[in-house]
């Protein structure tokens, strides 16, 4: 699995990249098969606090999934949106599962 890292317009702590990787290896445990993780995070122009938007596109034999959350922090937006992902590969595997029957 590759793990993409982007940060759009601001430089990325190293913290977060490192909790980003973490979070990600973790979705090799519900779905063996991913060939891809990319994660975009940004700063949306807005004056409400709830303004670091995160993304998380995975790339899986014959799908791709994308996944797009905002929050007040990037590890919280972040963290949503792998809990998502991990939920859409779920029913990806048990749909493969029923179809391969």
């Amino acid at each position: 699995m590759i793990i993409e890292f982007q940060s759009v317009n601001y430089n990325a702590d190293s913290k977060l990249i490192e909790f980003t990787n973490k979070r990600v290896q973790k979705f090799e445990r519900f779905f063996d098969r991913i060939v891809s993780v990319k994660v975009f995070t940004k700063v949306s122009n807005s004056s409400d606090k709830v303004n670091k938007e995160a993304e998380i596109s995975i790339s899986v034999p014959g799908d791709n999934f994308i996944v797009k959350k905002t929050c007040k922090s990037f590890e919280e937006a972040v963290d949503s949106c792998a809990s998502s992902a991990e939920r859409l590969l779920m029913k990806f595997k048990e749909r493969a599962r029923e179809n391969a029957q």
